[in-house]
């Protein structure tokens, strides 16, 4: 049964990672299909993101109150619904409407997520490898996506992704019920979240936009492949495989976070270089490394914060960072207008992680 459940968890975020990246693995080809800027086409991730964002915590109230895999399961099927829609129109302005449509989905399996994998198997540790799921996918979304071939690519691959989740999500054990009284507005206003929400944000959502932007990076200022590109890129999101997990079992100590947050601003600032090639490699397996240790104790640590409604509470925090994926994505796309051509922005996220690491990082009992 834990077995069962913990696939069918992980499968929820997994559908929300491979939408995070599917997009920003084939940006230039997108650019050119739909005959429109890179700004726009960060408008693709940034229109998910808006929706996503604001979904997080109403996401969290209906987990609490009706189940977390009835809600993940509902996500799915918007996820799905909106991608294959996508595939019927090379049209910009459509393919953002379903992309923020998607972005319902994507809000609603990840918080849902979270709390199922929360209440039926348990522990940091467990978050950990939740945290991994989301991020190798869209790792391999980053790998795989520009090898699928035309601008159907990230619609086609992400309604096989929601149609899996489906399959195992349905196979899964139901979620114990659990009553709930605590009100949104509590949950919102604790200030002991906001430590664990600068974290998650310093962390996840800064590596979000790395890797969208870091195969455009590679193409125009290295030089290097489509291919060779993506895989590079695929290095700032897959190896949280590796370290989210860890970040759960170092659940309560603050020296590796802040040594994560160091390392993190440190490698996108080498990253934005773009070259030599094997300082480029490096520089983006750092970034991936880096930026799994803060999820476990940031997702786990908000529902411990709240036991009275955990999943709103994971909510709050994961909304926090999708709002800095929302303004940072398109914000960065620009800088690719600017001299330098897009190092500036890798710079600036550059700094802006690194500062993290000389935050508070615990919440206030």
């Amino acid at each position: 049964m834990r077995w069962r459940a913990a696939a069918g968890g992980f499968a929820l975020a997994a559908s929300a990672g491979w939408n995070v990246a599917n997009v920003g693995a084939v940006a230039t080809r997108l650019s050119h299909a739909y005959g429109v800027s890179l700004a726009v086409v960060g408008l693709f991730t940034t229109g998910l993101f808006l929706t996503h964002a604001a979904l997080q915590i109403p996401a969290g109230r209906l987990s609490d109150r009706l189940g977390a895999r009835a809600v993940g399961l509902t996500g799915l099927a918007v996820v799905g619904a909106a991608s294959a829609a996508a595939l019927a129109w090379r049209e910009a302005a459509f393919a953002i409407g379903m992309r923020v449509l998607a972005g319902v989905g994507t809000g609603l399996s990840f918080v849902a997520g979270s709390d199922y994998v929360r209440a039926t198997v348990g522990s940091p540790l467990a978050q950990g490898f939740y945290g991994a799921s989301s991020v190798s996918a869209g790792g391999l979304a980053l790998a795989i996506v520009p090898h699928w071939g035309g601008w159907r690519a990230p619609f086609s691959t992400a309604v096989v992704v929601a149609a899996a989740g489906l399959v195992l999500l349905a196979a899964a054990p139901r979620d114990p019920a659990r009553p709930r009284h605590a009100r949104t507005r509590a949950t919102i206003f604790d200030r002991r979240l906001l430590p664990l929400a600068a974290m998650h944000s310093a962390s996840f959502a800064l590596s979000v936009v790395i890797g969208n932007w870091t195969v455009t990076l590679l193409e125009r200022d290295g030089g290097d492949s489509a291919a060779v590109a993506g895989a590079v890129g695929a290095l700032t999101l897959v190896l949280g495989i590796v370290t989210r997990p860890l970040g759960g079992r170092l659940y309560g100590r603050t020296a590796p976070l802040r040594v994560s947050f160091l390392v993190g601003g440190l490698a996108t600032g080498v990253l934005a270089l773009a070259k030599p090639l094997p300082l480029a490699i490096v520089a983006a397996a750092l970034v991936g490394l880096a930026a799994g240790i803060p999820f476990a104790p940031a997702i786990a640590g908000a529902a411990r914060v709240r036991p009275d409604a955990p999943a709103a509470a994971v909510g709050f925090v994961n909304m926090l960072a999708a709002l800095t994926i929302l303004v940072a994505t398109p914000l960065v796309g620009l800088t690719f207008s600017l001299p330098g051509d897009g190092r500036l922005g890798f710079a600036l996220l550059a700094a802006l992680w690194g500062l993290t690491a000389f935050v508070r990082l615990a919440p206030r009992s």
